[in-house]
């Protein structure tokens, strides 16, 4: 068994190897500070208006309108990408968001009436521009490129799920920490500053030109080709599922501030959500462990389930202690949906919409964790933190029934050297 141990961990650090030695060391250090800004701006938002009108109204109205404006654009941002390439997409946006961001923080700071606080909130969540969909898209283009097997994509996808992870955990950590020592309008500027450098230095990447269509006529074809690709008919079912995952963020969140309130310890809700996204990313490391005979479907299927099970025992947890364990336990499921749905996404539509969907499935999760903390938020409010609880279980168990009644098809069309990831129903042994 020990033998057996020291193999697999063997394995999984040869495979994460292999992949860094596709990016080299520069660009997921930039990627991943590229988008931490998305992970903070948001949050900072609603510490930010707070702090400067002193309305939770105002925070949230602004808070909310950004997230709107994310889900609204980001697919957008995708399909612009699909047909003019990264670069110039990534460099333009990161651009704009870096300056919507900045002007946020002034109009805060001068004072602004709310609908231009949050009009300023749309532009900024509006303009994000996918650094982490995007990365993911340009590393397995990577990985497609140079004839990497099914094991080191599907450790690629997982790598950059781990990173989306991280950021978020990260992210607003930071936004709390600025607001305990300082202002959270530090934490939003440094969001703008850093939007501003390391997106420009992800869009500026050599590797970029690996997902640029090419000049000519084969671009214009590559443009008739994201017109004319339609989604396939599991694309809903998955991005539904990638939604009801944000749900169970959304309503884990509201339950966690709920209950850390009435409880008097208000400032350990911050910590609480971050063990359990510092779960979620260790699990996301460890999904190259997972033995090739488990194919996404029954991974899909394994995951949902157990984030189902696991979410029970929220409804009965009225302590710091059991609540710190309990959601701790409860992250190891969230990084294994989400990479195996991305994976099961991206086998899924044709090439020349893959960004776009990548966009898609990141508007899906955005928005389902917005609409769940503002509803839960609500019943937290009138009946207390377990009917948030309740509401994150209930959408853990409607992921499940998605889970075990889709069928996910692959895209038909040969595609030898797209930048996607193909992973089998069945990996070979």
């Amino acid at each position: 068994m020990g033998t057996t141990g020291r193999a697999d961990r063997r394995r999984v650090r040869d495979t994460y190897r292999q992949v860094i030695r596709l990016t080299g060391p520069l660009l997921p250090c930039v990627s991943f500070l590229g988008r931490l800004p998305t992970a903070t701006i948001e949050f900072g938002s609603v510490l930010l208006v707070t702090r400067t009108s002193g309305s939770l109204a105002a925070a949230g109205l602004t808070g909310g309108a950004l997230a709107l404006g994310q889900v609204a654009c980001a697919p957008l941002v995708g399909r612009l990408a699909d047909r003019h390439g990264q670069r110039t997409v990534v460099l333009a946006f990161s651009l704009a968001n870096a300056l919507a961001v900045a002007s946020l923080v002034a109009g805060a700071l001068a004072g602004l009436p709310t609908p231009v606080l949050a009009l300023l909130g749309a532009a900024a969540g509006a303009t994000v521009p996918l650094v982490g969909p995007l990365a993911r898209t340009r590393l397995v283009a990577l990985a497609r490129r140079a004839g990497a097997p099914e094991a080191t994509v599907g450790v690629a996808l997982s790598f950059e799920s781990t990173l989306d992870e991280l950021s978020f955990v990260l992210g607003p950590a930071l936004v709390g920490t600025a607001a305990v020592l300082a202002h959270p309008a530090y934490a939003m500027g440094g969001a703008a500053l850093l939007v501003a450098i390391c997106g420009s230095g992800f869009a500026l990447h050599p590797t970029a030109r690996l997902v640029t269509p090419e000049r000519g006529e084969r671009t214009v074809a590559r443009g008739r080709a994201v017109r004319k690709a339609p989604l396939p008919r599991c694309a809903p079912a998955l991005l539904a599922a990638l939604a009801l995952q944000g749900a169970v963020f959304g309503a884990c969140q509201a339950g966690i501030t709920a209950l850390t309130t009435r409880l008097g310890q208000e400032d350990q809700a911050g910590l609480v959500y971050a063990a359990m996204g510092v779960m979620s990313a260790v699990a996301g490391f460890g999904m190259a462990a997972v033995p090739e005979r488990f194919g996404p479907r029954v991974r899909w299927r394994l995951a949902t389930g157990a984030c189902c099970a696991l979410s029970l025992p929220l409804l009965g947890t009225t302590g710091l202690a059991g609540l710190y364990v309990v959601v701790t336990v409860l992250g190891v499921t969230y990084a294994p949906h989400l990479i195996t749905v991305f994976g099961l996404l991206e086998r899924a539509v044709a090439p020349a919409r893959l960004a776009e969907a990548m966009g898609a499935a990141t508007s899906a999760v955005v928005g389902g964790q917005a609409l769940a903390v503002a509803v839960t938020g609500r019943l937290a409010d009138s009946y207390g933190p377990v009917a948030a609880f309740a509401a994150g279980s209930t959408a853990a168990a409607l992921a499940f029934v998605l889970a075990l009644t889709t069928r996910p098809t692959t895209h038909r069309e040969p595609r030898e050297n797209a930048p996607y990831a193909r992973v089998p129903d069945q990996q070979p042994r």
